[in-house]
C-alpha cells in the first residue's frame, strides 16, 4: 500500500537533510534511555534468521496456473538460489464487493481463514508449506490487519468490529484522517476487543493448522502498538515466529517485529540514480538509523518488490544500467535482502496489480549473480542480519560523492565492498583503514591485496564485492 509509506518516507527525507547534530537531538526512547531506565530487550527471534535472505512470491503472477502446487514445484530451485524465507503475498479468498480489476487486490481479504480457490485448496497449502520445510526453506504469509474486503463475514456479522463514521462503515484513513483511497477495503476498528481476540487467533490459526513460520504485516504501523504487544506472545507461545513489519517510521515497532522496511534507503538510491543526492548520503541515513534504532534490529533491503513493480516499473525503468550495484548494495548492507519473483530471470515487465498477468521466465538469466551473492552472505559471518553480523563501516575515497566503500568485521570474517554509483568510469582510491588483507573477489574469484591509498578501476555503475 503506497500512499501511506510516501508520506512517510518524505517526512524522513526532510530529517535526512538535516544536520547531524539535528539528528542527535531526536528522541527515542529504544535507541536512548534516560537514567535509570533499561533498553528494552529485543523480541524473540527464531535462530534460522540470523543470515536469512527473503524472496517474495505473487502466486497470482508466479505461474501461468497461478497456483500453490506451481510455487510448490520451484521450491528447489529457490533453496538452490540461496533462498531461506518465501514469503507469500496474500493467499486468502478476495473480496467480490467494490473489486478492482477482473481478479481483484489480493489485499482486500474476504477470509482470513481459509485461501483462494483461484490458488488451490488448504491441502494444498499445507503441502506447500511441508515441502518448504523439507527442502530447508521458511514460509511467511503476507498479513492484513487494518482492513478487510467488504464482503468479508465479520462486515455482517460483527458491524461494529469495523470503522464507522454516522453508522456508515468506512475505508481506511490515515492516523490525520485523510482518505487513502482503497475504496475496495473497509477499515477495522481496534477499540474493539473482541475484534482484537477474533484477529489474534487467526493469526494462530495459520501456525497451528498450517505450520507457518511468521508474516509479513501489511501497513503494520496503521495498528495500534498495543495490539502488536499483545499478538507477538500469542504466537510465539506456539512457536518462535519472524515478524517483518511494511512500516519504518515508529520506534516503538522495535519492541514487536524482528525486522522493518528499508523504505529509506530504497529511496535515498533513487535519488542517487537520479543525480539528486551524492553517494556519501548513505553515511547519513546510516548515522540516522544508528540513532534511532536499536542496536539489535536490522531492515529489510530491495531495489524492488510488488508494489514498486505495480505502481512505479520494472527494476530496469527505475534504476536503469545501476540496477545490478544498487542490488550488491542490498546484499551486502546490514540488513535482510529482498528479491521479487522474476528478478532471478531479469524480470523487465510491469505485472497487472488486479488481473492474471504471468512473470515471463527466461532461463534464469540472473541466478548465477543472486547465487553468489547469497553463498557469500551464508558463509561470512560479517554478512549475518543484526548483531549477527558485523556493523557496517566507511571506508574514505578521493570520490566519496559518487563512490560508497565500505567493510564489515565480525570475528574472522571479512567482507570489503566497493561501488561506484555513478554513470562514469573512475579510478577510486581507498583511504583510511582497517580493511587491509588478502582477499578473493567474488565475482571474478580473482585473489587482491587491499591496503591503503591504493587503486582501483570501476566501470560505470561497477562493483567489487572482496571476501576474506
Amino acid at each position: 500500500m503506497k500512499t501511506i509509506y510516501l508520506a512517510v518516507v518524505a517526512g524522513l527525507s526532510l530529517a535526512l537533510s538535516a544536520c547531524r547534530n539535528d539528528q542527535n537531538t531526536q528522541t527515542d526512547a529504544l535507541a536512548s534511555t534516560l537514567p535509570g531506565q533499561q533498553a528494552p530487550a529485543a523480541p524473540p527471534a527464531p535462530d534460522w534468521a540470523k543470515n536469512a535472505t527473503i524472496y517474495e512470491v505473487n502466486v497470482r503472477q508466479f505461474s501461468p496456473r497461478g497456483t500453490f502446487k506451481a510455487v510448490e514445484e520451484h521450491l528447489p530451485r529457490l533453496k538452490e538460489l540461496g533462498v531461506d524465507i518465501v514469503w507469500l503475498m496474500p493467499i486468502h479468498p478476495i473480496s467480490q464487493e467494490k473489486r478492482q480489476g477482473t481478479l481483484g487486490n489480493p489485499y482486500a481479504v474476504a477470509d482470513y481463514l481459509t485461501v483462494n480457490p483461484d490458488y488451490g485448496t488448504p491441502a494444498d497449502f499445507k503441502a506447500l508449506v511441508q515441502r518448504a520445510h523439507d527442502v530447508g526453506l521458511r514460509v511467511i504469509i503476507d498479513w492484513v490487519p487494518n482492513h478487510t474486503g467488504w464482503d468479508h463475514p465479520w462486515v455482517k456479522a460483527h458491524p461494529d468490529w469495523y470503522t464507522s463514521v454516522n453508522g456508515k462503515i468506512i475505508s481506511p484513513v490515515t492516523k490525520e484522517g485523510k482518505p487513502t483511497g482503497w475504496t475496495d477495503v473497509a477499515q477495522l476498528n481496534y477499540d474493539n476487543p473482541d475484534m482484537r481476540q477474533a484477529m489474534i487467533q487467526a493469526m494462530q490459526f495459520w501456525i497451528k493448522e498450517y505450520d507457518i513460520d511468521g508474516f509479513r504485516i501489511e501497513v503494520a504501523g496503521m495498528v495500534p502498538n498495543n495490539f502488536w504487544q499483545e499478538v507477538r506472545p500469542a504466537l510465539d507461545k506456539i512457536k518462535p515466529v519472524f515478524l517483518l513489519s511494511e512500516w519504518e517510521d515508529d520506534p516503538e515497532h522495535f519492541k514487536w517485529f524482528n525486522a522493518n522496511y528499508g523504505w529509506s534507503l530504497y529511496r535515498l538510491l533513487q535519488d542517487i540514480v537520479a543525480g539528486n543526492r551524492p553517494a556519501s548520503a548513505i553515511d547519513t541515513l546510516l548515522d540516522y538509523n544508528q540513532t534511532n534504532f536499536p542496536g539489535w534490529y536490522y531492515q529489510m533491503h530491495f531495489t524492488h518488490n510488488h508494489d514498486e513493480n505495480a505502481y512505479r516499473g520494472t527494476l530496469q525503468e527505475t534504476f536503469g544500467p545501476a540496477a545490478d550495484v544498487f542490488t550488491v548494495l542490498t546484499c551486502t548492507i546490514d540488513g535482510m535482502p529482498l528479491i521479487y519473483n522474476g528478478m532471478e530471470s531479469n524480470l523487465n515487465k510491469q505485472l497487472s496489480f488486479y488481473d492474471k498477468d504471468t512473470i515471463p521466465w527466461d532461463t534464469y538469466s540472473k541466478s548465477r549473480f543472486f547465487k553468489t551473492l547469497f553463498t557469500l552472505k551464508h558463509r561470512n559471518q560479517a554478512l549475518w542480519n543484526g548483531p549477527a553480523g558485523g556493523p557496517t563501516v566507511k571506508i574514505p575515497t578521493n570520490h566519496d560523492d559518487k563512490v560508497y566503500a565500505f567493510y564489515r568485521r565480525r570475528d574472522n570474517d571479512w567482507i570489503t565492498v566497493i561501488l561506484n554509483l555513478s554513470e562514469q568510469p573512475l579510478t577510486v582510491r581507498l583511504n583510511g583503514e582497517g580493511y587491509e588483507g588478502r582477499y578473493m573477489e567474488i565475482f571474478t574469484r580473482q585473489p587482491a591485496e587491499l591496503k591503503p591509498q591504493m587503486t582501483v578501476s570501476l566501470k560505470p555503475w561497477g562493483y567489487q564485492v572482496y571476501t576474506n
